[in-house]
């Protein structure tokens, strides 16, 4: 059955932040930025002690890991600099440390998979006030966007890159994974036909995606979403959904917006049927929740941490739909 993660920014969360994670019902942490990590700092790679420690604290409190981010290959590695392949070798070791620490999701970040000068952003209101993230198409972009070559060149390199990190994936059963490009512009590596391309090139079982219902409905709306579910679903390469509706797409609107769980374009609970069809029973992550105005409120007097009344909202929204979804299947 599927669970519920969050992803946090950092590796010292207070116990406070963890007892309130705990007590809201989620099952998983997600450590979503690879730089965090205990000895990355230090020496370009997790330290296996301390995060052997870490992930003790987070079962302490009932939940597990469930994903981590491997060290960013940078701009300088994906150009081929002299001197970034050490980065790369930095997320080769970082793979074995997370083997050996019995982690089995990790996620790569590759500099360059986004064009963020083709929209441009805004904030937009929605329900009463709460403030969301929107983006709009620009009709002339400068720069304009990267050349077929220069993708190819990109490609290159990140198939130089995955083609060391794969086999290590493999030995210590670590599933390697990639996030859709947000935002999704039909021309960036991780969009449309460039998704089946990390497959089609490494056709491991242990190479899939960080599934982005919000990301890709943002490209298409909850049709695309279905379509990929059931394309990557269905080859058991979804390694981890992210979950956020959104208003309006690219496709047909020029713009989106993201929005509440209950307040946007997307069918949810289809979605979430979809994935069980495919036999998905990995974590959904509510993820880039709406700002609320308590949240807002709670920041002016001081109070640091996340931002509870919106994670509250969206944690439960997700249980509630996980719960409706298991009745409906007969699993209750």
């Amino acid at each position: 059955m599927m669970k519920v993660s969050i992803a946090v920014g950092s590796c010292d969360l207070p116990d406070s932040d963890l007892k309130q994670l705990s007590q809201l019902g989620v099952d998983c942490i997600d450590l979503k930025l690879g730089h965090t990590l205990p000895g990355v700092k230090e020496q370009g790679f997790p330290d296996l002690d301390r995060l052997l420690q870490l992930k003790r604290r987070i079962r302490s409190y009932g939940m597990e890991i469930n994903r981590v981010t491997l060290p960013d290959l940078s701009a300088d590695y994906m150009s081929g600099s002299p001197g970034s392949e050490l980065e790369l070798d930095n997320a080769v070791q970082a793979l074995k440390v997370f083997g050996e620490a019995g982690l089995s999701l990790a996620r790569q970040r590759l500099a360059g998979d986004v064009f963020p000068n083709l929209a441009d952003c805004y904030t937009a209101p929605h329900r009463g006030g709460a403030a969301a993230r929107g983006e709009a198409l620009v009709r002339n972009p400068v720069p304009a966007p990267p050349s077929m070559q220069q993708m190819e060149a990109w490609w290159q390199r990140f198939e130089l890159a995955f083609g060391r990190l794969v086999p290590v994936a493999e030995e210590y059963n670590v599933n390697l994974a990639v996030h859709p490009s947000d935002t999704p512009h039909f021309n960036t590596p991780f969009a449309g036909p460039g998704l089946h391309r990390v497959i089609d090139t490494f056709p491991s079982r242990n190479v899939g995606y960080v599934y982005c219902v919000g990301t890709r409905g943002e490209a298409g709306g909850t049709p695309l979403v279905l379509d990929e579910i059931h394309q990557y679903g269905r080859k058991n390469r979804i390694f981890l959904v992210h979950l956020r509706n959104v208003r309006g797409s690219l496709a047909t609107a020029g713009a989106f917006e993201e929005s509440l769980l209950d307040d946007g374009h997307m069918n949810l609970p289809k979605i979430l049927l979809a994935l069980h069809k495919v036999g998905y029973n990995g974590c959904i992550n509510p993820d880039h929740i709406t700002h609320l105005e308590m949240d807002r409120v709670y920041r002016q007097k001081g109070h640091e941490g996340l931002d509870w009344v919106a994670w509250s909202y969206s944690i439960g929204y997700v249980k509630a739909l996980l719960a409706s979804l298991a009745e409906f299947c007969g699993e209750r």
